[in-house]
């Protein structure tokens, strides 16, 4: 059972706008998988290849699709997408409570605009020029550059960099380690060695933004690095300068994309995908796990590369023939023409 808050099974289902079947009063303090759901808690079912644990369950209540809830015989809320459901019911339960607004005795705070329902954390650094919007949570430790602008109800969790000039929308969320807005990786070479290429965009960042643990996300060389509304990354992931992220797309852990890389929108990228510079994707292009993306892609589509697991003998005698892919390519060319000119002989 997760958090100490309670509900009804007649509350829940007001708040999230659904029906239900079943005793009203029952009371629902957490959310929890079917097979391990004690009484009281909240459990749900989205694929119907898991229906034997659904019988089996000591859940006191199940969110259901209406085919699912018919038969069913326990409480029930019904919902057309019971993981949708399942998503906003675990907002209701999250245990995680606001600060109260104010600064932290601890904090240094030299920005002149911050809002008063704020809160800002013990050893808060806030810079000169900083906005911070309303009802907006900075955790301990966290810092905010000169100039940079956070918009209203956000939560930026302990331990975040934000540098100078950077950007960021309503209702954000940024987990703990998360930098941003660092110079991108722009260097010119020379005899006397790497001559540095001072990054003097920023980074500007949508609304409904959440960025996991420990990402960076760097500032453009000359324009800014954007991401748009309602894009969510993962824990490390890697997005260098100038990058484009359309809204709603969503990237698994440990993404890594290469600098002025333009990415549309609702696009799905699971994890540790890389993508190289300087190409473009299209909209609502999904990318399977460890992925490089070489080109740029124009059309929507799911996309793949490497080799999927195998036993590694069989791995290394495959890997070992791919080395020789070419010269059997030469091969076999070699022997279409002889047999074409053979048959036109013939003939």
């Amino acid at each position: 059972m997760s958090g100490a808050k309670t509900f009804s099974l007649a509350e829940l289902a007001a708040v999230l706008e659904l029906n239900f079947l079943g005793d009203a009063a029952t009371k629902l303090a957490g959310i929890a998988p079917l097979a391990t759901a004690n009484a009281g808690d909240l459990s749900f079912l989205s694929n119907s290849k898991f229906k034997a644990a659904l019988q089996n369950s000591s859940a006191s209540a199940v969110i259901l699709h209406p085919e699912l809830a018919v038969n069913y015989r326990g409480n029930c809320l019904i919902a057309v997408d019971p993981y949708l459901a399942y998503a906003k019911a675990s907002a209701l339960f999250n245990p995680l409570e606001k600060p109260q607004a104010g600064v932290h005795p601890s904090a240094v705070v030299v920005a002149e605009d911050v809002d008063d329902s704020a809160s800002i954390g013990a050893n808060c650094v806030v810079e000169k020029g900083a906005v911070i919007g309303a009802g907006t949570v900075l955790g301990p430790g966290t810092v905010i550059g000169a100039n940079s602008r956070i918009g209203n109800n956000c939560y930026i969790h302990a331990n975040v960099s934000i540098y100078h000039g950077v950007s960021i929308g309503n209702d954000v969320v940024i987990h703990s380690g998360v930098v941003i807005g660092a110079d991108g990786f722009g260097f010119a070479a020379s005899v006397q060695g790497w001559q540095k290429i001072h990054q003097l965009g920023g980074v500007r960042i949508g609304d409904r933004v959440e960025i996991g643990a420990n990402s960076c996300i760097d500032r453009g060389a000359l324009e800014d690095t954007v991401i748009g509304d309602g894009v969510i990354c993962d824990d490390y992931t890697m997005i260098a300068h100038n990058v484009i992220v359309g809204n709603g797309t969503a990237m698994a852990a440990a993404c890594q994309i290469a600098g002025s890389t333009v990415i549309g929108e609702r696009c799905t990228f699971a994890g540790n995908v890389g993508v190289v510079g300087h190409i473009t994707i299209a909209d609502q292009v999904h990318i399977t796990a460890r992925t490089l993306i070489t080109k740029s892609i124009t059309k929507s589509g799911s996309y793949s590369s490497g080799t999927g697991m195998m036993e590694t003998g069989v791995w290394r005698r495959n890997a070992a023939r791919f080395a020789k892919l070419d010269e059997l390519f030469r091969r076999v060319m070699f022997l279409e023409k002889k047999l074409k000119k053979q048959v036109k002989d013939e003939s």
